[in-house]
């Protein structure tokens, strides 16, 4: 694992691992640098097989703040990316594909310990798995600032919104809680400050534990692949192929053989078993 300067990174026993934000003096507003340095940690995380979980929070009390717009309006002009960029040897083609977290094998959550603002928000959309504050401060603020909202977020808050109250969440850029959130369904749920991360972590080692990694790993594209899909009937044929062939690997016999006797499975498959083209 690489050495990071605005990343830390912990992993438990269990194979849940907790990548922290921290830059809490800035509120973990995200540079460019910091940018870099979290898609190429959650992607260190998803090809390590003994990671089953990964956990993203913020140092301190925010989650994230935003991009670092202490540059003013140069933060987000080309010329200002270009130079970035260059710096640190990536294209802007890049960090998008590197942030398609809908594309990992490995469950991920988002613990949003504290305020989330900006793209401090809309980057908790591209995780699976969401718990808030139910007291922090969210926001989408990007048409005050005649920006855009951007993380595919236009794509994803109204599938889980509704196209009117994403619009309302847009188009205002008002704030809203993290209890508001978890009652309109953008986070599964909203619970104390002080136990967000907990409450997260307890979530990952139930799926660490107890979630064989290659149907996870399936499961969670096959859902981001049905929400693109119009074909109903297509969907379920996947499914249906993907179960059969399923159960076939040898973590199935151990998945119904722990279910059935009540106890603690002992997966050993690769969650990045390839699964046969013609499936």
């Amino acid at each position: 694992m690489n050495e990071y300067e605005f990343v830390e990174i912990d992993v438990d026993d269990a194979g849940v691992a907790v990548v922290t934000l921290n830059r809490p003096e800035a509120k973990n507003a995200m540079n460019l640098a910091m940018t870099h340095e979290v898609a190429d940690a959650l992607w260190s995380l998803d090809a390590d097989d003994a990671v089953r979980v990964i956990i993203m929070t913020g140092a301190g009390s925010a989650f994230c703040a935003g991009v670092d717009i202490s540059e003013g309006a140069a933060t987000f002009d080309a010329a200002g990316h270009e130079e970035h960029n260059t710096e640190l040897g990536v294209t802007d083609e890049s960090i998008t594909d590197r942030f398609a977290l809908w594309r990992m094998r490995t469950p991920t959550i988002a613990a949003i310990n504290g305020a989330a603002i900006g793209a401090g928000l809309t980057v908790t959309l591209l995780f699976d798995i969401r718990i808030a504050a139910d007291d922090a401060k969210l926001r989408f603020p990007f048409v005050r600032m005649n920006l855009i909202p951007e993380a595919s977020s236009t794509w994803i808050l109204p599938r889980l919104v509704g196209v009117s109250k994403a619009l309302e969440l847009f188009l205002t850029g008002r704030f809203f809680t993290g209890a508001d959130a978890a009652e309109m369904g953008i986070v599964s749920k909203a619970v104390a400050r002080d136990d967000v991360l907990a409450a997260a972590i307890e979530l990952g080692r139930e799926i660490a534990t107890y979630a064989a990694p290659v149907a996870a790993g399936v499961t969670k594209q096959l859902v981001y692949r049905a929400l693109e899909s119009a074909d109903r009937s297509a969907v379920m044929t996947e499914e249906t192929r993907l179960t059969w062939w399923a159960g076939t690997q040898p973590d199935t016999v151990e998945g119904v053989t722990a279910l059935m006797t009540n106890g603690v499975p002992g997966f050993k498959q690769s969650k990045h078993t390839p699964i046969p083209d013609d499936l």
